[in-house]
């Protein structure tokens, strides 16, 4: 028996892809407890009503997922950038973007049915979000722009430019509030649950992570895509157009980001507001490095951040842990998943084994 565990060690160890991610993630649990013991509480307390909270009833399971809709759209935005080796840090306001794009076409009484008016409204908003973040990529290519500084600078501008709208040409009749008119009912996301806010979108994110995992992985272009971000000079000597990969992959990134938004419109709120976003566009990096930059992964990755989230709730109502110790968990994924020799050394996993 001790022969047979070991040999079923080694042979978990030499899977180092998903080993890598769920190392980090019970690192994380385990280090945050024993910060929460430090700090006078029971870890054991806050997890316990963490997961009741989750997966203790209809309504927080219903949560949970409510939460991961819109970090799936945004993890595998990040993801799909990052696979050609560009940093989306502008994932934020894509989404803003996005979710811009599907307001003024869902709150638009068009005379459609809703087998047109809904796809019109979820297409504008991949739209928006798709030329914002090429706006991104043509910088870059054309003007030697860093990515990663445009990005953080227009997210601010997509916000303001949001704000500003709801709170002038865009503010609904009588509101109180920075906000839209109800989207028409001929373009609302129906709802899998009607006394619930989750909406059909949440397959929308699966169907689009197999989707990109599809197109990376058997299209021509997705060879080409992973190829610049492997080795970019390497690619461009095999006759591969790096400017275009970048462009368009900072497109489809800038897509998927406005899925975020457009199913934030249309499924949950039934409108633009204000601030809608708590950092969707941010959390996702950490969901996208949590699945390992694996579109698949994000599917599980933002399933368990939107757990997190959802059972602070509970946390907050039935403990005296403060939940700020959900942030501290979050933070200790990310730190963890972002030093792999760390988790290597551990794991006493030989890195150089991948790569032969």
């Amino acid at each position: 028996m001790k022969t047979f565990l070991k040999n079923q060690w080694a042979r978990l160890r030499r899977l180092e892809e998903p080993v890598l991610p769920l190392a980090a993630f019970l690192m994380s649990l385990i280090l945050s407890g024993i910060i929460m013991a430090l700090c006078g509480y029971n870890p054991f307390e806050a997890y316990g009503a963490i997961l009741v909270g989750a997966f203790g009833s209809l309504r927080g399971i219903v949560n949970t997922f409510v939460q991961a809709t819109p970090l799936i759209f945004t993890g595998l935005a990040y993801t799909f950038a990052k696979k050609a080796s560009l940093i989306n840090l502008g994932v934020e306001g894509q989404m803003y973007m996005g979710a811009l794009g599907t307001a003024l076409i869902g709150t638009l009484n068009l005379g459609l049915p809703a087998c047109l008016h809904l796809p019109l409204a979820i297409l504008a908003g991949f739209l928006f979000g798709a030329l914002y973040g090429g706006i991104i990529g043509f910088l870059k290519v054309r003007f030697g722009s860093n990515e990663v500084v445009a990005g953080v600078m227009m997210n601010t501008i997509a916000t303001c430019i949001v704000g500003y709208l709801l709170n002038g040409p865009l503010l609904a009749e009588g509101s109180v509030s920075a906000q839209t008119e109800r989207v028409a009912e001929t373009a609302q996301l129906p709802r899998v649950f009607s006394q619930y806010q989750l909406s059909y979108a949440i397959f929308l994110a699966i169907a689009a992570c197999i989707f990109v995992a599809w197109f990376l992985n058997r299209t021509t272009f997705g060879y080409e895509l992973r190829a610049v971000g492997i080795n970019a000079k390497a690619s461009e000597t095999a006759g591969i157009s790096i400017a275009k990969v970048m462009i368009i992959a900072m497109c489809v990134s800038g897509g998927i980001a406005g899925l975020a938004g457009a199913n934030q419109v249309l499924g949950v709120d039934r409108r633009l507001i204000n601030n809608f976003s708590p950092g969707y566009g941010f959390n996702g990096i950490a969901v996208a490095a949590l699945a390992s930059d694996h579109p698949i992964g994000v599917i599980l990755a933002g399933t368990v951040f939107g757990l997190l989230s959802t059972g602070a709730t509970e946390l907050n109502r039935t403990t005296s842990v403060p939940v700020e110790f959900v942030g501290v968990i979050q933070a200790m994924v990310v730190i963890f998943v972002a030093a792999p020799l760390l988790i290597r050394d551990i794991l006493h996993i030989d890195g150089k084994r991948r790569n032969k």
